[in-house]
């Protein structure tokens, strides 16, 4: 199932709604706002190529895990994986858009860098959970961009600001919930595609089976020092290949069994 939250001319709100079928036949069925229980639709449904999509989430907190691709350690810190591990920290829900809208870097960013991801949705309240058990917590499985300003990054000497400024966690373009069911977790390909003066090159191309830690390891570590909620968002690192992006580019990430997740760059 595809839980996805749109725009619509006919909605009065922002609903969220489970999208079923392809192209211009797609339609959304409205759902009720606490989904994570059980899906209820209200009866109510939307034509998809009407609806304009917004970040499928409105996440509590988007909890990221860092340096989690032993590749993307070596091309960004210079040092390996074992002399720096994965590491955690957060991105406010203010950072977060959905599919298309733009990321706009203001001026004291000077080199800013896209994080193509997979990421998860969690479904229930999690705390101290065992990786064993990790799975039965997760809701959902979406793309996210982990927008990041390099020179914020190392000049802080920690990742609030380079990571948090609005409009650096594009979010979609839906949450998958199942996933697992077609899909290996452990080996999803993972690209991303930039578009610079009309050239798109695909700069990320690599598999979530170079994860230093795998989900279950992630939620074990994050459920033991903070508790998730429903609507929170996990993301699980970046591969290598991750480049610079600026006003005029567009970035668009792909992972099979998802989609798409496609923003244009903009000067804030």
């Amino acid at each position: 199932m595809r839980i996805a939250r749109i725009a619509h001319p006919e909605a009065n709100n922002f609903p969220f709604v489970a999208v079923e079928g392809e192209g211009d036949e797609a339609i959304g069925r409205e759902v009720r706002e606490y989904f994570f229980a059980q899906i209820e639709y209200t009866g109510r449904e939307f034509a998809m190529k009407d609806a304009r999509l917004l970040a499928p989430i409105l996440p509590p907190k988007v909890v990221a895990i860092g340096r989690n691709y032993a590749d993307h350690v070596a091309e960004v810190f210079k040092q390996s994986a074992e002399s720096l591990p994965p590491t955690l920290f957060i991105k406010p829900s203010t950072a977060v858009i959905g599919p298309e809208a733009p990321i706009r870097i203001p001026e004291f960013a000077t080199k800013v860098e896209f994080e193509g991801e997979l990421a998860l949705v969690i479904g229930k309240p999690a705390k101290n959970v065992k990786k064993e058990d990790a799975m039965d917590y997760i809701f959902g499985y979406t793309i996210i961009n982990d927008v990041s300003s390099r020179d914020l990054q190392f000049s802080d000497g920690q990742w609030a600001r380079a990571k948090g400024i609005d409009t650096f966690a594009p979010i979609g373009p839906w949450i998958v919930t199942d996933l697992e069911d077609s899909q290996d977790l452990k080996d999803l390909p993972i690209k991303a595609h930039l578009t610079h003066d009309g050239v798109t090159e695909t700069k990320q191309d690599s598999n979530s089976n170079q994860m230093i830690w795998d989900i279950p390891t992630i939620i074990e570590f994050i459920t033991a020092s903070m508790t998730l909620l429903p609507g929170d968002v996990i993301c699980t690192g970046s591969p290598a290949g991750t480049a610079e992006m600026v006003p005029g580019d567009r970035i668009t990430i792909e992972i099979p069994g998802i989609g798409e997740l496609s923003n244009p760059v903009e000067r804030a």
